[in-house]
């Protein structure tokens, strides 16, 4: 067959653009991320360090800015463990639902039924609400009491059934399902049923339905201060004329339990979140009781538009979406998500808790989440 030759020049030029296209699209995301990353460590009051993993498919691709311990100047590395506070409640999210994916408990099952007496006037809360923070469950971490016994001596461990103690008494901030209001008790609540209704130890669930199918090999649920090593140190936001405060050693997260204490690495809560957004920890019928959502935060919120679903924020940016959670602990400020396949996954860490209003710079704050969505959009591209 005979082309004219001015014809075969253009499908040249089509096909060259096409693929030159990629490159640059990649190339200016890449860029946009590394300016992103420095404007954040470039202002006052910027955290010690921070880092941010990406993988698409088999290749991973590691950025760090600053330090992971001020003392040493040692680097961010993904492979050093660190508290991955409220990013903690996924992996109950997935021992919840595997546990329902093998029939022995049902999202629709109530702290009542599980726990009766532990909660009054929480009976008829579903485990779903929970996982859902659609509960109206108190939050025992702003419970006065408990913060009287936590500056008492932030080392000490308390079992996970007197976390709930605290607000056993106290009434339901909203009907059950009607908003969303995000809450640490939630999280204990759902870890206690797990272990009723399995005759399991919380720790031995997080091996059967998380750490083994996971591959995660590095992460664990401590109940003393102490860390593995090596670990990125945690710092208090950096003030003006201050030294640095090193607090990754101040609070027990035991504390915290199901709904934050975990330690881990950024390698393994990256295999985390794409074997868990990916469908791989559960049965695709109990996948899809994540397919509803209602507008909320994490805690902090994540990049773009935050929505809610059972222990999973859907992320969606102007460069498309993404599906994980977010985690605030002395020390650190963190993120974390995949695509909806799994396919694709972010591990974004800050070694210190800056998160307005209570603590750090508003500006700074702002640049770390404007960074996280360079981040998603660079991973996207």
């Amino acid at each position: 067959m005979h082309f004219d030759s001015r014809i075969g020049m253009v499908l040249v030029a089509v096909v060259v653009a096409l693929f030159a296209a990629a490159p640059a699209k990649a190339a200016n995301t890449s860029h946009a991320l590394d300016r992103a990353l420095d404007e954040v460590m470039d202002q006052r009051g910027s955290p010690p360090g921070l880092s941010v993993l990406m993988q698409r498919g088999k290749k991973v691709d590691f950025r760090r800015r600053g330090v992971a311990d001020a003392k040493t100047d040692a680097p961010m590395r993904s492979r050093q463990h660190y508290r991955i506070a409220s990013m903690a409640k996924a992996l109950n999210g997935a021992v919840a639902l595997g546990l329902a994916s093998d029939g022995k408990l049902k999202l629709t099952d109530t702290i009542g039924q599980w726990l009766p007496g532990v909660l009054p006037n929480a009976e008829g809360v579903t485990i779903a609400q929970a996982l859902q923070h659609t509960a109206g469950l108190p939050d025992y971490i702003r419970d006065q009491e408990f913060i009287d016994v936590l500056i008492s001596d932030p080392a000490q461990y308390l079992p996970p059934q007197d976390l709930l103690a605290f607000v056993a008494d106290k009434e339901l901030e909203f009907e059950p399902g009607s908003k969303y209001g995000y809450s640490d008790t939630d999280n204990v609540v759902v870890g206690l049923i797990a272990e009723k209704a399995s005759g399991k130890t919380y720790d031995q669930l997080l091996r059967k339905y998380v750490y083994r199918p996971a591959d995660m090999h590095r992460t664990s649920l401590p109940t003393t201060i102490e860390m593995p090593k090596p670990y990125v140190h945690g710092y208090e936001p950096p003030q003006p004329g201050k030294a640095l405060e090193d607090v990754s050693k101040f609070i027990n997260p035991a504390l915290a339990w199901a709904s934050g204490g975990i330690v881990s690495t950024p390698r393994d809560v990256n295999n985390f979140f794409r074997a868990y957004v990916g469908g791989d920890l559960f049965s695709r019928r109990i996948g899809k009781s994540q397919d509803d959502f209602v507008v909320g935060s994490s805690s902090p919120p994540g990049p773009g538009r935050n929505q809610a679903t059972l222990a999973l924020f859907r992320y969606r940016t102007p460069c498309g979406t993404v599906y994980g959670h977010t985690g605030s602990f002395p020390g650190y400020r963190l993120f974390a998500a995949a695509t909806a396949n799994g396919k694709r996954s972010i591990v974004f860490t800050v070694n210190s808790q800056i998160v307005p209003p209570d603590q750090g710079s508003q500006e700074v704050s702002d640049l770390i989440r404007l960074a996280q969505q360079d981040a998603v959009c660079h991973l996207l591209r």
